[in-house]
Protein backbone atom coordinates (compact mmCIF):
# COMPACT_ATOMS: atom_id res chain seq x y z
CA UNK A 1 0.00 0.00 0.00
CA UNK A 2 1.02 3.62 -0.57
CA UNK A 3 1.68 6.71 1.50
CA UNK A 4 -0.68 9.46 0.32
CA UNK A 5 -1.10 13.12 1.28
CA UNK A 6 -4.57 14.62 0.90
CA UNK A 7 -4.65 18.42 1.19
CA UNK A 8 -7.50 20.92 1.24
CA UNK A 9 -8.19 24.61 1.60
CA UNK A 10 -9.80 25.10 5.06
CA UNK A 11 -13.23 25.88 3.60
CA UNK A 12 -15.95 23.32 4.27
CA UNK A 13 -17.06 23.03 0.62
CA UNK A 14 -13.49 22.16 -0.36
CA UNK A 15 -12.51 20.14 2.70
CA UNK A 16 -15.59 17.91 2.91
CA UNK A 17 -15.06 16.15 -0.44
CA UNK A 18 -11.32 15.74 0.18
CA UNK A 19 -12.02 14.17 3.58
CA UNK A 20 -14.36 11.70 1.85
CA UNK A 21 -11.56 10.82 -0.55
CA UNK A 22 -9.01 10.52 2.27
CA UNK A 23 -11.29 8.21 4.25
CA UNK A 24 -11.86 5.99 1.23
CA UNK A 25 -8.15 5.66 0.55
CA UNK A 26 -7.45 4.91 4.22
CA UNK A 27 -10.17 2.28 4.15
CA UNK A 28 -8.36 0.57 1.28
CA UNK A 29 -5.28 0.24 3.47
CA UNK A 30 -3.24 3.23 2.27
CA UNK A 31 -1.38 5.32 4.85
CA UNK A 32 -3.06 8.70 4.48
CA UNK A 33 -2.03 12.03 5.98
CA UNK A 34 -4.59 14.84 5.76
CA UNK A 35 -3.32 18.42 5.60
CA UNK A 36 -6.00 21.01 6.30
CA UNK A 37 -7.67 23.39 8.72
CA UNK A 38 -7.26 22.56 12.40
CA UNK A 39 -11.02 22.54 12.94
CA UNK A 40 -11.21 19.42 10.77
CA UNK A 41 -8.77 17.35 12.89
CA UNK A 42 -11.47 15.23 14.50
CA UNK A 43 -13.04 14.47 11.12
CA UNK A 44 -9.66 13.36 9.75
CA UNK A 45 -9.19 11.08 12.76
CA UNK A 46 -12.67 9.64 12.22
CA UNK A 47 -11.60 8.86 8.64
CA UNK A 48 -8.57 6.93 10.01
CA UNK A 49 -6.11 9.48 8.67
CA UNK A 50 -3.10 11.08 10.27
CA UNK A 51 -3.56 14.84 10.50
CA UNK A 52 -1.39 17.92 10.06
CA UNK A 53 -2.83 21.40 10.57
CA UNK A 54 -1.99 24.13 8.10
CA UNK A 55 0.54 26.56 9.56
CA UNK A 56 -0.12 30.07 10.85
CA UNK A 57 -2.43 32.34 8.87
CA UNK A 58 -3.08 29.56 6.33
CA UNK A 59 -5.19 27.90 9.03
CA UNK A 60 -8.19 30.25 8.98
CA UNK A 61 -11.76 29.37 9.95
CA UNK A 62 -14.21 29.74 7.09
CA UNK A 63 -17.13 30.06 9.53
CA UNK A 64 -15.86 33.55 10.37
CA UNK A 65 -13.87 34.87 7.42
CA UNK A 66 -14.36 38.41 8.70
CA UNK A 67 -12.15 37.58 11.68
CA UNK A 68 -9.24 36.43 9.52
CA UNK A 69 -9.89 38.78 6.58
CA UNK A 70 -11.60 41.90 7.99
CA UNK A 71 -10.87 43.94 4.87
CA UNK A 72 -12.92 41.45 2.79
CA UNK A 73 -16.15 42.87 4.21
CA UNK A 74 -15.47 46.15 2.44
CA UNK A 75 -15.28 44.46 -0.99
CA UNK A 76 -18.60 44.33 -2.91
CA UNK A 77 -20.10 40.90 -3.59
CA UNK A 78 -19.58 39.90 -7.21
CA UNK A 79 -16.52 40.06 -9.48
CA UNK A 80 -14.58 42.29 -7.08
CA UNK A 81 -15.11 39.88 -4.17
CA UNK A 82 -14.16 36.91 -6.37
CA UNK A 83 -10.92 38.65 -7.36
CA UNK A 84 -10.14 39.54 -3.75
CA UNK A 85 -10.76 35.95 -2.64
CA UNK A 86 -8.53 34.60 -5.41
CA UNK A 87 -5.67 36.79 -4.24
CA UNK A 88 -5.98 36.57 -0.50
CA UNK A 89 -8.09 33.61 0.64
CA UNK A 90 -6.66 31.18 -1.90
CA UNK A 91 -3.47 32.86 -3.13
CA UNK A 92 -1.69 34.28 -0.09
CA UNK A 93 -1.57 30.95 1.82
CA UNK A 94 0.15 29.17 -1.09
CA UNK A 95 3.77 29.62 0.10
CA UNK A 96 2.94 28.35 3.59
CA UNK A 97 0.98 25.44 2.09
CA UNK A 98 3.91 24.54 -0.14
CA UNK A 99 6.42 24.77 2.72
CA UNK A 100 4.26 22.43 4.80
CA UNK A 101 3.96 19.95 1.94
CA UNK A 102 7.74 19.96 1.57
CA UNK A 103 8.21 19.44 5.33
CA UNK A 104 5.78 16.54 5.34
CA UNK A 105 7.45 14.90 2.34
CA UNK A 106 10.81 14.86 4.11
CA UNK A 107 9.44 12.47 6.75
CA UNK A 108 6.48 11.01 4.90
CA UNK A 109 7.65 10.05 1.39
CA UNK A 110 4.24 10.01 -0.25
CA UNK A 111 3.87 8.58 -3.72
CA UNK A 112 0.83 10.80 -4.42
CA UNK A 113 -0.67 14.09 -3.33
CA UNK A 114 -4.42 14.49 -3.82
CA UNK A 115 -5.38 18.14 -3.42
CA UNK A 116 -8.34 20.45 -3.73
CA UNK A 117 -7.73 22.29 -7.00
CA UNK A 118 -7.72 25.68 -5.23
CA UNK A 119 -5.18 24.49 -2.69
CA UNK A 120 -2.54 26.51 -4.49
CA UNK A 121 0.32 25.00 -2.50
CA UNK A 122 -0.49 21.83 -4.43
CA UNK A 123 -0.39 23.76 -7.70
CA UNK A 124 2.97 25.24 -6.68
CA UNK A 125 4.39 21.79 -5.91
CA UNK A 126 3.11 20.54 -9.27
CA UNK A 127 4.92 23.43 -10.98
CA UNK A 128 8.13 23.15 -8.95
CA UNK A 129 10.55 21.94 -11.58
CA UNK A 130 13.46 22.23 -9.14
CA UNK A 131 12.01 19.75 -6.68
CA UNK A 132 14.33 16.84 -5.92
CA UNK A 133 11.32 14.61 -5.62
CA UNK A 134 7.74 15.17 -6.62
CA UNK A 135 4.91 12.68 -6.08
CA UNK A 136 2.06 12.08 -8.48
CA UNK A 137 -0.12 15.19 -8.28
CA UNK A 138 -3.90 14.71 -8.49
CA UNK A 139 -6.08 17.84 -8.40
CA UNK A 140 -9.76 17.46 -7.52
CA UNK A 141 -12.17 20.24 -8.51
CA UNK A 142 -15.11 20.75 -6.14
CA UNK A 143 -16.69 23.61 -8.12
CA UNK A 144 -17.64 24.20 -11.78
CA UNK A 145 -14.88 23.85 -14.36
CA UNK A 146 -13.27 27.28 -14.69
CA UNK A 147 -11.30 26.64 -17.87
CA UNK A 148 -11.84 29.18 -20.59
CA UNK A 149 -12.74 27.83 -24.01
CA UNK A 150 -13.76 29.02 -27.45
CA UNK A 151 -16.89 26.91 -26.87
CA UNK A 152 -18.06 28.63 -23.67
CA UNK A 153 -18.64 32.04 -22.17
CA UNK A 154 -15.94 33.36 -19.81
CA UNK A 155 -16.24 31.93 -16.31
CA UNK A 156 -17.90 34.05 -13.64
CA UNK A 157 -21.02 35.85 -14.92
CA UNK A 158 -23.00 32.63 -15.34
CA UNK A 159 -23.58 32.96 -19.09
CA UNK A 160 -24.69 30.02 -21.22
CA UNK A 161 -22.45 28.74 -24.06
CA UNK A 162 -22.64 30.60 -27.38
CA UNK A 163 -25.24 29.45 -29.89
CA UNK A 164 -23.92 31.30 -32.95
CA UNK A 165 -20.83 33.07 -34.28
CA UNK A 166 -22.08 36.46 -33.14
CA UNK A 167 -22.27 35.27 -29.53
CA UNK A 168 -18.92 33.53 -29.87
CA UNK A 169 -17.29 36.78 -30.98
CA UNK A 170 -18.98 38.72 -28.19
CA UNK A 171 -17.76 36.21 -25.61
CA UNK A 172 -14.22 36.36 -26.99
CA UNK A 173 -14.26 40.14 -26.58
CA UNK A 174 -15.66 39.77 -23.05
CA UNK A 175 -12.94 37.24 -22.22
CA UNK A 176 -10.29 39.74 -23.31
CA UNK A 177 -11.83 42.45 -21.11
CA UNK A 178 -12.09 40.15 -18.13
CA UNK A 179 -8.49 39.01 -18.61
CA UNK A 180 -7.37 42.63 -18.54
CA UNK A 181 -9.46 43.31 -15.44
CA UNK A 182 -8.03 40.17 -13.88
CA UNK A 183 -4.42 41.10 -14.57
CA UNK A 184 -3.89 42.43 -11.01
CA UNK A 185 -5.00 39.04 -9.67
CA UNK A 186 -2.61 37.17 -11.95
CA UNK A 187 0.24 39.55 -11.10
CA UNK A 188 -0.47 39.13 -7.39
CA UNK A 189 -0.44 35.34 -7.68
CA UNK A 190 2.72 35.44 -9.78
CA UNK A 191 4.47 37.42 -7.02
CA UNK A 192 3.07 35.08 -4.36
CA UNK A 193 4.35 31.98 -6.16
CA UNK A 194 7.72 33.67 -6.69
CA UNK A 195 8.15 34.11 -2.92
CA UNK A 196 7.91 30.31 -2.72
CA UNK A 197 10.53 29.94 -5.45
CA UNK A 198 8.06 28.79 -8.10
CA UNK A 199 7.42 30.49 -11.45
CA UNK A 200 3.79 30.79 -12.51
CA UNK A 201 3.68 30.24 -16.27
CA UNK A 202 2.08 32.67 -18.69
CA UNK A 203 -1.42 31.93 -19.89
CA UNK A 204 -4.97 31.75 -18.64
CA UNK A 205 -4.80 31.26 -14.88
CA UNK A 206 -7.35 28.46 -14.61
CA UNK A 207 -5.74 26.54 -17.46
CA UNK A 208 -2.26 26.91 -15.97
CA UNK A 209 -3.54 25.57 -12.64
CA UNK A 210 -5.34 22.65 -14.27
CA UNK A 211 -2.52 21.62 -16.60
CA UNK A 212 0.01 21.73 -13.73
CA UNK A 213 -1.46 18.55 -12.23
CA UNK A 214 -0.70 15.10 -13.55
CA UNK A 215 -4.44 14.44 -13.34
CA UNK A 216 -7.19 17.04 -12.96
CA UNK A 217 -10.44 15.41 -11.85
CA UNK A 218 -13.74 17.25 -12.17
CA UNK A 219 -16.39 16.02 -9.72
CA UNK A 220 -19.27 15.95 -12.18
CA UNK A 221 -20.46 14.23 -15.35
CA UNK A 222 -20.43 15.45 -18.97
CA UNK A 223 -24.18 15.97 -18.81
CA UNK A 224 -23.67 18.75 -16.26
CA UNK A 225 -20.68 20.50 -17.84
CA UNK A 226 -20.35 22.41 -21.09
CA UNK A 227 -18.59 20.53 -23.91
CA UNK A 228 -15.18 21.93 -24.84
CA UNK A 229 -13.29 20.98 -27.98
CA UNK A 230 -10.08 22.36 -26.43
CA UNK A 231 -10.19 20.52 -23.10
CA UNK A 232 -6.67 19.66 -21.81
CA UNK A 233 -5.84 15.99 -22.00
CA UNK A 234 -5.28 15.63 -18.25
CA UNK A 235 -8.84 16.76 -17.39
CA UNK A 236 -11.28 13.99 -16.63
CA UNK A 237 -14.93 13.93 -15.55
CA UNK A 238 -15.24 11.34 -12.80
CA UNK A 239 -18.76 11.93 -11.48
CA UNK A 240 -19.78 13.15 -8.06
CA UNK A 241 -18.69 11.52 -4.84
CA UNK A 242 -21.09 8.82 -3.63
CA UNK A 243 -23.86 10.13 -1.44
CA UNK A 244 -22.82 9.50 2.15
CA UNK A 245 -25.09 7.53 4.43
CA UNK A 246 -27.20 9.65 6.76
CA UNK A 247 -25.59 10.24 10.13
CA UNK A 248 -27.34 9.29 13.33
CA UNK A 249 -28.86 12.64 14.14
CA UNK A 250 -32.01 13.50 16.00
CA UNK A 251 -34.69 14.20 13.42
CA UNK A 252 -37.30 16.92 13.91
CA UNK A 253 -40.59 15.93 15.48
CA UNK A 254 -42.49 16.59 12.25
CA UNK A 255 -40.39 14.03 10.33
CA UNK A 256 -43.12 11.32 10.17
CA UNK A 257 -45.18 13.67 7.98
CA UNK A 258 -42.72 13.02 5.15
CA UNK A 259 -43.74 9.39 5.14
CA UNK A 260 -47.42 10.19 4.58
CA UNK A 261 -47.33 13.27 2.37
CA UNK A 262 -47.58 11.42 -0.95
CA UNK A 263 -50.47 9.34 0.32
CA UNK A 264 -52.22 12.65 0.92
CA UNK A 265 -51.66 13.73 -2.68
CA UNK A 266 -49.12 16.39 -1.63
CA UNK A 267 -45.56 17.10 -2.72
CA UNK A 268 -42.46 18.15 -0.80
CA UNK A 269 -40.46 21.28 -1.61
CA UNK A 270 -37.15 21.77 0.22
CA UNK A 271 -35.49 25.19 0.49
CA UNK A 272 -31.98 25.89 1.77
CA UNK A 273 -29.28 28.54 1.60
CA UNK A 274 -26.54 25.98 2.13
CA UNK A 275 -23.98 25.76 4.90
CA UNK A 276 -22.14 29.07 4.37
CA UNK A 277 -24.40 31.87 3.06
CA UNK A 278 -27.14 31.19 5.60
CA UNK A 279 -26.73 34.12 7.98
CA UNK A 280 -29.54 36.10 6.36
CA UNK A 281 -32.47 33.78 5.72
CA UNK A 282 -34.49 36.62 4.18
CA UNK A 283 -32.48 36.16 0.96
CA UNK A 284 -34.18 32.91 -0.11
CA UNK A 285 -35.74 30.86 2.69
CA UNK A 286 -38.19 33.49 3.95
CA UNK A 287 -39.48 34.56 0.49
CA UNK A 288 -39.91 30.90 -0.47
CA UNK A 289 -42.07 30.21 2.57
CA UNK A 290 -44.10 33.33 1.79
CA UNK A 291 -44.43 32.39 -1.89
CA UNK A 292 -45.78 28.94 -1.10
CA UNK A 293 -47.89 29.80 1.95
CA UNK A 294 -51.45 28.59 1.53
CA UNK A 295 -50.48 25.83 -0.93
CA UNK A 296 -52.25 22.91 0.71
CA UNK A 297 -50.87 20.61 -1.99
CA UNK A 298 -47.29 21.24 -0.74
CA UNK A 299 -45.25 20.56 2.36
CA UNK A 300 -42.42 23.11 2.42
CA UNK A 301 -39.31 22.20 4.41
CA UNK A 302 -36.84 24.95 5.36
CA UNK A 303 -33.45 23.31 5.95
CA UNK A 304 -31.50 26.16 7.53
CA UNK A 305 -28.22 24.24 8.14
CA UNK A 306 -27.73 26.21 11.38
CA UNK A 307 -28.15 25.15 14.97
CA UNK A 308 -29.96 28.43 15.60
CA UNK A 309 -31.69 28.33 12.23
CA UNK A 310 -35.22 27.77 13.47
CA UNK A 311 -34.92 30.69 15.88
CA UNK A 312 -33.51 32.94 13.15
CA UNK A 313 -36.30 31.92 10.79
CA UNK A 314 -39.11 32.49 13.24
CA UNK A 315 -37.62 35.88 14.15
CA UNK A 316 -37.61 36.89 10.47
CA UNK A 317 -41.01 35.35 9.76
CA UNK A 318 -43.16 35.26 12.92
CA UNK A 319 -45.75 32.56 12.62
CA UNK A 320 -44.55 30.07 10.01
CA UNK A 321 -47.13 29.23 7.33
CA UNK A 322 -49.25 26.16 8.13
CA UNK A 323 -47.69 24.16 5.30
CA UNK A 324 -44.09 24.91 6.38
CA UNK A 325 -41.72 22.94 8.58
CA UNK A 326 -38.29 24.15 9.72
CA UNK A 327 -35.13 22.45 10.89
CA UNK A 328 -31.57 23.31 11.83
CA UNK A 329 -29.28 20.51 10.72
CA UNK A 330 -31.08 17.74 8.87
CA UNK A 331 -29.23 15.20 6.68
CA UNK A 332 -29.96 15.77 3.01
CA UNK A 333 -29.39 12.07 2.44
CA UNK A 334 -32.48 11.42 4.57
CA UNK A 335 -34.49 14.43 3.38
CA UNK A 336 -33.97 14.52 -0.40
CA UNK A 337 -35.42 11.07 -1.15
CA UNK A 338 -38.74 12.60 -0.07
CA UNK A 339 -38.30 15.79 -2.12
CA UNK A 340 -40.04 16.72 -5.36
CA UNK A 341 -38.05 19.97 -5.72
CA UNK A 342 -35.03 21.64 -4.15
CA UNK A 343 -34.77 25.44 -4.03
CA UNK A 344 -31.22 26.52 -3.21
CA UNK A 345 -28.55 29.16 -3.71
CA UNK A 346 -26.52 26.86 -5.91
CA UNK A 347 -23.79 25.17 -3.89
CA UNK A 348 -22.01 22.70 -6.20
CA UNK A 349 -22.07 19.82 -3.72
CA UNK A 350 -25.71 20.34 -2.72
CA UNK A 351 -26.83 20.53 -6.35
CA UNK A 352 -25.05 17.27 -7.14
CA UNK A 353 -26.60 15.62 -4.08
CA UNK A 354 -30.05 16.64 -5.32
CA UNK A 355 -29.29 15.36 -8.82
CA UNK A 356 -28.01 12.15 -7.26
CA UNK A 357 -31.59 11.59 -6.14
CA UNK A 358 -33.11 12.84 -9.41
CA UNK A 359 -34.56 15.95 -7.75
CA UNK A 360 -35.09 18.99 -10.04
CA UNK A 361 -33.99 22.43 -8.92
CA UNK A 362 -34.76 26.12 -8.67
CA UNK A 363 -31.55 28.10 -8.14
CA UNK A 364 -31.23 31.64 -6.77
CA UNK A 365 -27.51 32.36 -6.99
CA UNK A 366 -25.45 35.48 -6.48
CA UNK A 367 -22.02 34.97 -4.92
CA UNK A 368 -18.82 32.95 -5.44
CA UNK A 369 -19.14 30.31 -8.18
CA UNK A 370 -22.88 29.86 -7.65
CA UNK A 371 -24.08 31.80 -10.76
CA UNK A 372 -22.04 29.31 -12.81
CA UNK A 373 -23.72 26.39 -11.03
CA UNK A 374 -27.11 27.97 -11.71
CA UNK A 375 -26.26 28.36 -15.39
CA UNK A 376 -25.36 24.67 -15.62
CA UNK A 377 -28.66 23.73 -14.01
CA UNK A 378 -30.41 25.80 -16.68
CA UNK A 379 -28.26 24.43 -19.53
CA UNK A 380 -28.75 20.82 -18.43
CA UNK A 381 -32.53 21.27 -18.26
CA UNK A 382 -32.65 20.00 -14.66
CA UNK A 383 -34.15 23.16 -13.23
CA UNK A 384 -34.66 26.92 -13.39
CA UNK A 385 -32.10 29.69 -12.93
CA UNK A 386 -33.63 32.77 -11.29
CA UNK A 387 -30.48 34.84 -11.99
CA UNK A 388 -30.55 36.57 -8.62
CA UNK A 389 -29.66 35.74 -5.05
CA UNK A 390 -32.73 37.58 -3.71
CA UNK A 391 -35.71 36.50 -5.78
CA UNK A 392 -39.15 38.00 -5.31
CA UNK A 393 -42.05 36.10 -3.82
CA UNK A 394 -43.78 36.24 -7.20
CA UNK A 395 -40.81 34.84 -9.16
CA UNK A 396 -40.41 31.99 -6.68
CA UNK A 397 -44.09 31.07 -6.86
CA UNK A 398 -43.97 31.06 -10.66
CA UNK A 399 -40.75 28.98 -10.74
CA UNK A 400 -42.15 26.34 -8.41
CA UNK A 401 -45.33 26.12 -10.48
CA UNK A 402 -43.32 25.72 -13.68
CA UNK A 403 -40.96 23.01 -12.45
CA UNK A 404 -43.64 20.97 -10.72
CA UNK A 405 -45.99 21.22 -13.71
CA UNK A 406 -43.47 20.36 -16.43
CA UNK A 407 -42.19 16.75 -16.20
CA UNK A 408 -39.16 17.53 -18.40
CA UNK A 409 -37.28 18.95 -15.40
CA UNK A 410 -37.74 15.77 -13.40
CA UNK A 411 -36.84 13.72 -16.49
CA UNK A 412 -33.56 15.60 -16.95
CA UNK A 413 -32.74 15.33 -13.25
CA UNK A 414 -33.41 11.58 -13.47
CA UNK A 415 -31.13 11.31 -16.51
CA UNK A 416 -28.35 13.03 -14.59
CA UNK A 417 -28.99 10.75 -11.62
CA UNK A 418 -28.41 7.75 -13.90
CA UNK A 419 -25.29 9.34 -15.41
CA UNK A 420 -23.87 10.10 -11.97
CA UNK A 421 -24.59 6.52 -10.88
CA UNK A 422 -22.56 5.22 -13.83
CA UNK A 423 -19.40 7.00 -12.61
CA UNK A 424 -17.13 5.89 -9.78
CA UNK A 425 -15.03 8.86 -8.67
CA UNK A 426 -13.53 7.14 -5.63
CA UNK A 427 -12.51 4.11 -7.68
CA UNK A 428 -10.83 6.36 -10.28
CA UNK A 429 -8.85 8.17 -7.61
CA UNK A 430 -7.85 4.92 -5.89
CA UNK A 431 -6.63 3.50 -9.20
CA UNK A 432 -4.62 6.63 -9.97
CA UNK A 433 -2.80 6.77 -6.64
CA UNK A 434 -2.11 3.02 -6.88
CA UNK A 435 -0.58 3.42 -10.34
CA UNK A 436 -3.26 1.47 -12.16
CA UNK A 437 -5.49 4.34 -13.35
Amino acid sequence: MSKIIVAATPVVGHTGPLLRIAGHLAGLGHEVLFLGGSRFAAQAAAANCAFRALPGAADYDDRDLAASFPERERVPVGPERLAWDAMHIFGDPAPAQLDELRRILRDFPATAVVYDSLFLGGVALSLDRKADYRPLMVAVSTFPLMLGSRDTAPFGPGLLPPVNEQERAAYAALADRLAELGRPVTDHLRRTFATAGVALPEGERARVFAEAADHFLQLTVPGFEYPRSDLPGNVRFVGGLPIAAARDEELPEWWPELETVRAQGRRVVVVTQGTVANGDLTALVVPTLRALAGREDLLVVAATARRDGVQLLTAALPGLPRNSRAAGYVPFTALLPHADLLISNGGYGGVHTALGYGVPLVIAAESEDKPEVAARVEWSGSGLNLRTGRPTVESLAAAVNQVLADPSYRDRAEALRAELADHRALDVIADLVSGSG
